[in-house]
C-alpha cells in the first residue's frame, strides 16, 4: 500500500505573537505536532535540568517492559549521595542507610529535580551512568533529535544539547507515551523526603525537607500541569510547559533565558504569554470521523473497493473556526480496475460557518485485479449506457 504522510501546517498568526525575551521558543499543539509558534527552533542550547525527562522516559519504557516496578525498592549507592554530587547540584538528599522506591525516585527527579536521583535511576538501569548516557543518546537517535546528545543523565553539565525544536517533538511523544506522569509527578506541588519509612535502620528520625516544585507556573497559569524546568551557567534559564485547556493541549519549550538575577522569572513570563497566545488564537479540532462506503469499481474482479484516508482527522485550526461542522465526500467515478491499494480516488472536504477547513484526501484500501473477459465485457456496454 502506499502511504502518504503531511507534515503539519504552519499556520499563519492571526494576531501579533508577543516578543520574548529568551533566545529560542517553541510552542506546538501537542495533538498534531502543529507549531504555532518558532523563535530560533534550530539553536543549539544544554537543556540543563530538562534533561531529566530523557532519563525518567528510558525508566518509564524499562517498567512497562516488565524489567522492574514503581513500587520496587532501592538502596542508593554512594554516586548518589547527595553529598557526593558536584557543586551547586539541585538534590533530593539521597544518602546512606536509605531505601526508596522507584516512585519516590521520579518525585525526586520531578520535583526536587534531584540529581542525585538521576543517577540512582541511571545505575537502577544501567552498569554505570556511562551506559546509561548511551541508552539516552541511542533512544534520542532514534526519536530523530537529530540536534540532540546527552553527556549525563541530570543536566548538570554544558555538554548537553538540544534544540526547541527537538525537546518540543520529544515532548509530544513523552507525553503520548506517559500521559499519566503529569498527574502522579509533574504536577506535584511539593514533596518530603526522606521519610521514615525510607530509613533503613529507623532509630532516629530523619531530617525531612520539603521541598517546591521548581516549575511555578504550576496552579498560576490555567490548565499548566508540567513538565519541567532547567538552568546552568552556559543554557540560562529553560522550561518545558505543557497546558491543557478546552481539550486543546500546548507544548511550549522556553529556552535561553538569561542567567542572572530575574532570568528565571523572564523565563516563565515567556512561557506564560507565549501559552495564552496560543489558546487564544488556536485550537485543536477533531472531526467525527464520517461513514465512508466502499465505492463502486468497474471491470474488476471486485464490484466494490474499499476506502480509506491517511491524514488525521485531527488538526490544528484558528481558535474562531470550527462551529458547526459539517463535509463533503467526493469520489471519482467510474473508477476503473486494475487499480492499486493507495491510489487516490477522491476528497473529504470538512466545512465550517466560514467556509472550507481541510481537504483530506481519501484511497483505495486495496487492490483490486482486473476482471474477466466477460466481467469486463459487461461492465463496459454497464458503463457506455450510464454516461450516454
Amino acid at each position: 500500500m502506499l502511504l502518504l504522510y503531511f507534515a503539519p501546517v504552519v499556520q499563519a498568526n492571526p494576531n501579533t505573537p508577543p516578543e520574548i525575551i529568551s533566545d529560542a521558543a517553541v510552542v506546538m499543539d501537542a495533538a498534531t505536532g502543529t507549531i504555532v509558534f518558532s523563535k530560533n527552533p534550530y539553536m543549539e542550547i544544554p537543556p540543563a535540568s530538562m534533561t531529566k525527562l530523557m532519563t525518567m522516559h528510558l525508566a518509564f519504557m524499562e517498567i512497562y517492559a516488565g524489567r522492574a516496578s514503581m513500587e520496587e525498592l532501592i538502596e542508593p549507592g554512594w554516586e548518589s549521595w547527595a553529598v557526593n554530587q558536584l557543586p551547586n547540584s539541585s538534590v533530593m538528599h539521597l544518602g546512606q542507610g536509605q531505601r526508596l522506591s522507584i516512585r519516590e525516585l521520579f518525585l525526586g527527579l520531578s520535583v526536587f529535580s534531584g540529581n542525585d536521583a538521576s543517577n540512582a535511576i541511571a545505575l537502577r538501569f544501567a552498569p554505570s551512568v556511562e551506559d546509561f548516557v548511551a541508552m539516552m543518546n541511542r533512544e534520542a537517535t532514534a526519536l530523530g533529535m537529530n540536534r540532540t546528545r546527552f553527556a549525563d543523565p541530570s543536566g548538570y553539565s554544558e555538554n548537553n544539547m538540544t534544540t526547541a525544536m527537538d525537546f518540543a517533538n520529544f515532548c509530544r511523544i513523552y507525553l503520548e507515551a506517559h500521559p499519566q506522569s503529569l498527574l502522579e509527578f509533574h504536577s506535584i506541588l511539593e514533596f518530603n523526603y526522606p521519610m521514615p519509612h525510607n530509613l533503613i535502620d529507623p532509630i532516629t528520625s530523619p531530617i525531612t525537607r520539603s521541598q517546591r516544585n521548581r516549575n511555578t507556573l504550576l496552579g498560576r497559569v490555567i490548565g499548566v500541569d508540567g513538565l519541567k524546568t532547567g538552568s546552568i551557567p552556559a543554557a540560562g534559564f529553560n522550561i518545558a510547559l505543557t497546558a491543557e485547556r478546552n481539550e486543546t493541549r500546548f507544548i511550549a519549550i522556553i529556552m535561553g533565558a538569561p542567567y542572572e538575577s530575574g532570568g528565571d522569572r523572564i523565563r516563565d513570563e515567556d512561557g506564560e504569554m507565549l501559552l495564552n497566545w496560543a489558546f487564544e488564537n488556536y485550537r485543536t479540532l477533531r472531526i467525527q470521523s464520517p461513514e465512508l462506503l466502499p465505492a463502486r469499481i468497474w471491470k474488476g474482479r471486485d464490484n466494490y473497493v474499499n476506502l480509506i484516508w491517511e491524514e488525521s482527522l485531527i488538526f490544528t485550526a484558528l481558535s474562531e473556526r470550527g462551529e458547526d461542522l459539517f463535509w463533503n465526500i467526493e469520489i471519482v467515478d467510474p473508477i476503473i480496475a486494475p487499480i492499486s491499494a493507495g491510489t487516490h480516488v477522491g476528497n473529504m472536504t470538512a466545512y465550517d460557518r466560514m467556509g472550507i477547513l481541510r481537504n483530506i484526501p481519501v484511497y483505495t484500501a486495496e487492490e483490486i485485479e482486473r476482471g474477466g473477459f466477460f466481467k469486463r465485457l459487461i461492465d463496459s456496454i454497464r458503463l457506455f449506457f450510464n454516461w450516454h
